[in-house]
């Protein structure tokens, strides 16, 4: 996911039922939270969007339309279809995994069955093995809440990886009505350690993008400047930033740490050889 978006591809997700509709929940999050263009992650649902309010379930059945309403969005080898059937036995969603096969875009395959139709046509197969429902056959319940755990693991490590993520910071959030605004605010008087007059009047400079904002702040560019260093960057704000390579070293050296436990202390007490 992380290679596809980091190349200017796009990220289908392709499901039917409650495996569709937790799919569109979670693309349709990620441009407002992340400032990522709608079209780059997209959700492509059996029976389309009326199935988003009401059962579909007769749409699921056709292997045939999974692939064309993939063909539809003109996938090609630069892309990704992400597959998510519970059973993973979900026709219409193996067609368009099929479809992306040919095509030549990456496969990947969300399902509670690893032995299943689905993963055996991905290339990458997360099979999350949640056991029988609590209602017999209603995977809504154990097997859907496992799809959405999974997708939001998916979607926000690609995010915090693709630099769309400053600390803990959601620094691409969409600063639509009155409690985003205040948030992006305290947002960027944190992240850039200056008084809110200072951040409100970077914020009003970059046209209330949080992103930009911060680049003026902490490197004293202009606007335009900061505008035109993260379109160079492909929006991955550390790399902006020029903190891209430091953090990924810090990033090594805890994850050293982790490996290999604290560091060794000498056994020793004053004036006592050993």
């Amino acid at each position: 996911m992380v290679q596809t978006l980091a190349a200017g591809g796009r990220v289908f997700y392709v499901g039917a039922g409650t495996s569709g509709r937790l799919a569109t929940l979670d693309a349709a999050e990620l441009p407002p939270t992340y400032g990522i263009s709608a079209r780059r992650v997209q959700a492509v649902i059996a029976g389309g969007k009326r199935a988003l309010t009401h059962a579909s379930e007769g749409a699921e059945d056709s292997a045939t339309q999974g692939a064309r309403d993939l063909a539809a969005k003109h996938i090609n080898d630069r892309d990704a279809v992400i597959g998510i059937a519970a059973s993973g036995k979900t026709p219409y969603v193996l067609g368009a995994l099929e479809k992306a096969t040919r095509s030549g875009a990456a496969t990947i395959a969300i399902t509670a069955n690893r032995d299943s139709p689905i993963a055996r046509a991905a290339k990458i197969v997360i099979a999350v093995e949640t056991g029988p429902e609590a209602v017999t056959g209603s995977t809504r319940m154990k097997a859907g809440t496992a799809q959405k755990l999974v997708l939001n693991m998916l979607s926000t490590t690609a995010m915090v990886r693709l630099g769309r993520v400053y600390d803990n910071w959601m620094v691409g959030v969409a600063l639509t009505n009155q409690k985003l605004r205040k948030r992006g605010l305290r947002i960027l008087e944190e992240a850039a350690g200056v008084s809110v007059s200072r951040a409100a009047r970077a914020l009003r400079q970059s046209g209330h993008d949080l992103r930009v904002a911060l680049i003026t702040l902490k490197t004293g560019m202009s606007a335009k400047e900061a505008r035109e260093r993260l379109r160079q960057t492909k929006g991955d704000l550390r790399e902006a930033l020029g903190e891209k390579h430091r953090a990924q070293r810090r990033a090594g050296a805890v994850l050293a740490r982790k490996r290999n436990g604290p560091p060794a202390t000498a056994n020793r007490r004053r004036g006592t050889a050993r």
